[in-house]
């Protein structure tokens, strides 16, 4: 196949732009110059003018309850209690007779109120953040657990949800089956999955089994599970080329919008200490597999940033790719230090303007060290996208904006100092994911040799940022709208 009469933007350096691509079977074959020595009798796929680049990654995806969330209650955008309650009351019971949602934040809701436009139907609905939960008094009957004020945080939370809310594998597959053709629609074709806890390999095995998976995976796993994991020998990058197994996943605090971020000012919960991180970073090191720390507060990161300092002398020369998840604040001696132990700030472009107004009531005084992504990466060090979905939509054009642009409504850009570029946004979302994979020689850019992982654009970013997606390639293979295009 040749793509030609477009622009191609490689994300390569030493030839950023090229006229055309030649495809052969998974794999990029070669830019201008390829149709007789490369391919015989390709078929011509006419740009018109669009652009291409290399395929879209999200570097940090719950995609299961990401997918599962697209038939639930949503309540993003509710601005008051109020307004959420209204949507509440509109709501139908879904699964087993229960209402179920998420995305509320911004107000500290009571079971009464919830209660008040719920009846005797059970409603469970999670916070935006994912740290909080709000029951309603029936709820809390259907499972014969006393009522408390109707909020439960952190581990509380989960444990209830894990539970109480347990949703079926066949559930989950089906609604990642329809997620799948979600994420191709905006240009995905990797992902980085945190839902390893609730089985998300074994969901992934069957989609790929049946020919249904789209997207490359690399797959976290529980750090608790570390010692099932090296009884049966299994290692960081075992599996197959769309599906593998990638890095273990802790927490060290909760967040901002629950008000549990762990600060140097004595503030929020701390669930792993410094201690118990470099302990399972050491083990972990031993069993082959590198570990992501969700950290939010400046507490939560310099800790995480001790533990992995302390044991640098055991994992680096393994070439094991550690990395903190989130990295939302930090204090200024602590920039720096990502560079320079090594460790990777996997981060969330849209988090900023998303989360503006919560940081400044909350971390008042203390935001010029907050979602600091362009002095991340003006210290060197590998900054990687993604969307934390459910929390924020799975679309990676969407991060790009908010990253470059550091709004996302009528208002003026949030500390546009520490706004990123096109091109390092696209690196970002593209280049670093891959590197943390230890796939920075086969995809990420579009040259020789490399996956056939792309998507057309309706045109270029570098000139115009509401770019929107024409079409999607994995491995050789369109798994969204195929050409022709009007």
């Amino acid at each position: 196949m040749i793509l030609e009469n477009g622009l191609i933007r490689t994300l390569d350096p030493q030839l950023p732009t090229q006229r055309a691509l030649a495809i052969a079977g998974e794999r990029i074959a070669g830019g201008v110059g390829v149709h007789e020595t490369a391919l015989a009798s390709p078929d011509v796929v006419d740009l018109g003018g669009r652009v291409v680049l290399p395929g879209l990654n999200d570097a940090h995806v719950h995609f299961p309850t990401w997918a599962l969330a697209q038939d639930e209650l949503s309540l993003e955008g509710c601005e008051s209690l109020d307004e959420a309650l209204a949507h509440v009351a509109g709501a139908r019971p879904g699964a087993g007779g229960w209402i179920r949602g998420r995305g509320w934040r911004g107000f500290e809701p009571t079971r009464e109120q919830l209660d008040a436009v719920t009846g005797d139907v059970p409603a469970a609905l999670m916070a935006r953040d994912s740290h909080s939960l709000w029951l309603n008094s029936t709820a809390f009957r259907a499972v014969g657990v006393p009522p408390g004020s109707g909020l439960l945080r952190e581990e509380d939370a989960w444990e209830f949800r894990d539970r109480y809310l347990g949703v079926s594998d066949d559930e989950y597959v089906e609604a990642m089956r329809r997620g799948l053709k979600l994420a191709a629609s905006r240009g995905v074709t990797a992902v980085h999955d945190k839902d390893g806890w609730i089985g998300a390999l074994r969901m992934w095995q069957r989609l790929e089994s049946t020919g249904s998976l789209t997207v490359r995976v690399w797959q976290s796993l529980p750090a608790d599970k570390l010692h099932e994991l090296r009884d049966v020998g299994l290692r960081s990058g075992f599996g197959s080329p769309l599906l593998r197994v990638g890095y273990l996943k802790v927490f060290m605090d909760g967040t901002l919008g629950s008000q549990t971020a762990w600060m140097l000012d004595g503030a929020g919960i701390r669930i792993t200490s410094g201690d118990e991180l470099a302990e399972i970073v050491r083990e972990g090191a031993a069993a082959g597999f590198p570990v992501a720390v969700h950290a939010i507060g400046d507490r939560a990161n310099r800790e995480a940033l001790d533990a992995f300092e302390a044991t640098r002398e055991i994992w680096a020369p393994l070439g094991l790719r550690q990395r903190i998840e989130h990295a939302q604040l930090l204090a200024p001696e602590d920039v720096g230090r990502f560079a320079a132990i090594g460790v990777a700030a996997s981060v969330q472009f849209s988090h900023a303007p998303s989360d503006r107004d919560l940081a400044d009531r909350f971390w008042a005084g203390k935001t010029d060290g907050a979602y600091a992504y362009r002095s991340l990466l003006d210290s060197g060090a590998v900054v990687a996208n993604g969307s934390d979905a459910p929390i924020e939509e799975l679309d990676p054009l969407a991060g790009v904006c908010a990253g470059v642009r550091r709004t996302i409504d009528d208002r003026a850009a949030w500390h546009p100092e520490q706004a990123v570029t096109v091109q390092q946004a696209f690196e970002a979302t593209c280049l670093a994911p891959a590197w943390l994979a230890g796939d920075e020689r086969r995809r990420g850019k579009l040259l020789p040799g490399y996956a056939a992982d792309l998507v057309v654009l309706d045109r270029d970013p570098w000139v115009d940022l509401d770019a929107q997606v024409v079409a999607t390639m994995v491995a050789g293979r369109w798994v969204h709208n195929p050409p022709p295009w009007n």
